[in-house]
């Protein structure tokens, strides 16, 4: 099996690919996320995906066959709280994911209910709009350690030698109360700066440790108060091994930058 590569797919606000105007706002990034399967060099078998919108206090791997879906935003229309995004879970992927964590040394736990967030639905409902690729889900730990988060992608990096696609979902700025502001274009921009000088690094312990020193990069407060939305690219560039990352794409939503990495393409 060819080795796949991982991304970190800034995966925007809500439900946008649901709503028209929204549609309009994020076309780059619709577009972008459409073509990734095109990138890869094999069909995966399964995706792993690590998503912002899912932590425990400790990590925790989804188990269920069949996930439901988790409608984790306010405001939006009606039908946004209806959607359907009916892809599998795949329940031998979830025990391989955690006997890996295990073996490193990581404590993870199993959650048969946990189904799909918008971190997990907007992009892979993108790129496998059928619905026919397997979804595996894994939580961040709610300490948000760096370190920890690199070491967890590290055990996890196996799996891509098994045709499994490795796919953290996140944003490269969510500050709540930043979008949509003027001021929050260069706060975004300078952040994401410093990101894509962490992850081209030719050497995978110099970028593991910009990406672990994080806060002392330019703006990094303002980008990321909290930085639940951050922390998924600890792990797909932990699951990078020795693998160069590079910029995707970014498009500008909102006032702000969002950017998406690929390590190993």
């Amino acid at each position: 099996m060819t080795r796949l590569p991982t991304f970190f797919l800034s995966h925007g606000g809500g439900p946008w690919p649901f709503m028209e105007d929204r549609r309009v706002q994020y076309a780059r990034t619709a577009r972008e996320f459409s073509a990734l399967p095109q990138r890869l060099p094999a069909k995966p078998k399964a995706v792993l995906v690590i998503t912002g919108h899912w932590e425990t206090d400790e990590f925790t791997v989804s188990t269920a066959a069949h996930p439901p879906m988790v409608y984790d935003y306010y405001g939006f229309p009606e039908h946004t709280y209806h959607l359907k995004y009916p892809a599998p879970g795949e329940p031998a992927l979830a025990a391989k994911v955690k006997a890996l964590l295990q073996g490193a040394g990581v404590d993870c736990r199993e959650d048969g209910n946990q189904g799909f967030d918008h971190g997990t639905f907007v992009p892979l409902g993108l790129m496998y709009p059928d619905a026919d690729m397997p979804i595996v889900l894994l939580s961040l730990k709610s300490t948000y350690d760096p370190a920890e988060h690199i070491q967890v992608g590290q055990a996890l990096a196996p799996l891509r030698d098994e045709g499994i696609l490795i796919v953290g979902s996140g944003l490269t700025y969510h500050n709540m109360r930043g979008f949509g502001r003027a001021e929050s274009k260069p706060v975004s921009y300078d952040f994401e700066a410093y990101l894509n000088e962490a992850i081209t690094q030719a050497d995978p312990k110099r970028r593991n440790q910009m990406l672990i020193d994080w806060q002392n990069a330019p703006s990094a407060r303002l980008a990321h108060p909290r930085e639940d939305h951050l922390i998924p690219l600890m792990v797909a560039a932990g699951a990078a091994d020795g693998d160069i990352g590079h910029r995707l794409f970014v498009d500008e939503v909102a006032s702000v930058a969002m950017a998406s990495y690929e390590f190993g393409g």
